[in-house]
């Protein structure tokens, strides 16, 4: 069949191939345009994000512009302040002015600059007293850190000769305009050395509000690089590049390319970058990024690879869905194959389903009521071979009790022929003692201590035999006590030593019992006569002759039949030194 079957190609195939030309050609037509659509949404969004990236710059920066025009802010709104500037007070109410309010004033308002900086005071006041705080005019005037800063106080009439004060805008003003009250009163330049040292100024006018007029102005000199730490090009990603132009048009920071004017910014670019351009509130000066096509092709290129994944995984989902179809009947025939097999491996609980109602439905229904039958009989077969072993089990108990019978009682009888009532009355006892032990309700299973109280109690039974001639030892270990055994698994072997291992007038024998992991070991060793390996062998097959050996073959018979071939009896003899026997049982505790 499956010969006749490679011959020619399947209808199922035939129709499958069929199916994929239309879906490949479905899957190619909407993945094509799924990705136009979706590379001008990236694009859309990559420039969403590098916009808010170029506001958290933005952002940055003007905190740190307002944290310095937050120190001029105490000086501006501190009218007491004003007045005393505007004072023509002489002598020492002038002096006392200045030490008590105006130079705590000026000290309070520089801390609350986070870093270096200098505030310059310039009043138009001929009758107040000037403050220098620095001592080197032509250093940097933020050399040293934040412990450097300081103020200066000083008359405006020395800036007269100065060529960038007499370019401010207000120059030659005598009222202020109501744009003060705007907030334009201030403006950020690089005067006097500030390009020299890196720095810039914020140029702050004092007005007296009382009659609008100018009465000075402030200079917040402050370092370019810290006032513009935001500036990183790396926050738009590889090779990117980030400039910061003044007013003017000329460069105050970059990061990440040449420097330049912001005229020559276009041509030296080109079309390779996306430029992105803001304005930095309250200075006029601009922020420019210019990031390289290649961000944005990052982003299309994973959207591309994305695009190929889901085509491939759509048109292999599809590739399965006409390969079910296709292989719809062949899966039943399989089906009843695969169950066919288990059953061949001695699996009858297999089962076929089939959810309608066809031929396949009646192979299934046919198949199942064998297995359940196969099944049932199974079962009958095991239960009748657990009730041998059982009967097996009960009849080695049974063997054993009647041998000891026999011998108690033919020592029972040796003593009253002697009139020995006293041990013959002890001998009674210790057996009615061991009988009661060995019915223990009619159970295989007991706990370990009655197991070695019959074993000790038979001791005592022979004691009363062989007396001084019999010395037995024990080392139980506390572990094994609330532990299970099957019963009557020592006795035997303290009888067998008796009859078989005396050679002398006495013999010592010890008993031990111990936990050794997940397994009970008992052994009872003695000094008497031992054996050869070989006869130590014969001992565990039943058609070994003389009672010793059946009593050995009789426990080791039980302890496999109840727990298993892994467990039993070893023997370890030489002929005149001793024997020494080992019994293994799991360790299973009480109920």
């Amino acid at each position: 069949m499956r010969a006749h079957s490679e011959r020619f190609l399947p209808f199922g195939y035939k129709l499958m191939i069929s199916y994929l030309v239309l879906v490949l050609a479905s899957v190619i037509t909407v993945g094509y345009f799924a990705y136009a659509l979706a590379l001008d949404a990236i694009r859309a969004q990559t420039e969403t994000n590098l916009q808010g990236t170029m506001s958290q710059v933005n952002d940055n920066i003007v905190y740190k512009i307002g944290e310095v025009k937050g120190i001029t802010d105490v000086i501006f709104r501190d009218e007491t302040l004003q007045k005393l500037l505007r004072s023509y007070e002489r002598g020492f109410y002038s002096y006392e002015s200045l030490q008590n309010y105006m130079i705590p004033s000026f000290a309070n308002a520089m801390r609350l600059s986070h870093g270096p900086a200098q505030l310059r005071i310039y009043f138009n006041n001929p009758n107040m007293f000037e403050v220098y705080g620095l001592q080197q005019f032509d250093a940097d005037p933020l050399a040293g850190g934040i412990p450097s800063n300081r103020f200066d106080i000083q008359q405006l009439n020395r800036l007269e000769g100065e060529a960038w004060y007499q370019g401010l805008p207000w120059q030659g003003e005598n009222t202020i305009p109501s744009s003060v009250y705007a907030g334009k009163e201030s403006l950020w330049r690089q005067v006097d050395n500030d390009r020299r040292f890196g720095n810039m100024s914020l140029l702050r006018r004092l007005v007296d509000f009382d009659k609008l007029r100018q009465i000075g102005f402030t200079r917040t000199i402050v370092n370019l690089d810290q006032l513009l730490d935001a500036v990183n090009a790396a926050k738009f990603g590889k090779s990117s590049r980030l400039y910061v132009f003044g007013d003017n048009g000329l460069l105050l920071k970059r990061s990440g390319g040449p420097a330049m004017v912001e005229s020559e910014l276009e041509g030296a670019f080109g079309d390779d970058y996306l430029v992105i351009r803001q304005t930095i509130p309250e200075t006029g000066w601009r922020l420019v990024a210019l990031i390289p096509n290649e961000r944005l092709e990052l982003g299309i290129r994973k959207l591309r690879s994305m695009t190929v994944l889901v085509c491939i995984g759509s048109a292999l989902t599809l590739l399965m869905l006409g390969w079910g179809v296709a292989r719809y009947f062949s899966k039943r025939v399989n089906k009843i194959i695969v169950s066919l097999n288990a059953v061949r491996r001695g699996n009858f609980l297999k089962r076929i389903e089939f959810g309608s109602r066809d031929e396949f439905a009646l192979i299934a229904d046919a198949f199942n009521r064998m297995g359940r039958d196969v099944d049932e009989l199974i079962r009958e077969v095991y239960v009748t071979n657990l009730q041998k072993k059982e009967a097996e089990l009960e009849s080695l108990q049974a063997q054993i009790n009647p041998h000891f019978l026999y011998n108690t009682l033919s020592s029972i009888s040796r003593l009253a022929k002697f009139g020995e009532i006293d041990k013959l009355h002890e001998m009674v006892m210790g057996l009615s003692k061991f009988y009661r032990l060995t019915l223990n309700e009619g159970k295989n299973i007991i706990p370990v201590t009655k197991e070695l109280e019959q074993a000790m109690t038979y001791v005592e039974i022979q004691q009363i035999k062989y007396r001084d001639r019999l010395r037995v030892y024990t080392e139980i270990s506390p572990d094994v006590y609330g532990y299970e055994t099957i019963k009557i698994i020592l006795q035997p072997f303290i009888e067998n030593i008796l009859e078989h291992a005396m050679c002398s007038h006495s013999i010592n024998v010890r008993l031990c019992a111990r936990l050794e992991g997940d397994r009970l070991i008992f052994r009872i060793i003695d000094d008497g006569a031992g054996m050869t390996p070989a006869v130590a062998a014969g001992l565990f097959h039943a058609s070994s002759e003389g009672r010793s050996g059946y009593g050995i073959y009789n426990v080791d018979e039980r302890i496999k039949l109840q727990y298993g071939a892994t467990y039993g009896v070893s023997i370890y003899s030489r002929p005149g030194i001793g024997t020494d026997v080992s019994i293994a049982i799991p360790a299973v505790r009480c109920d």
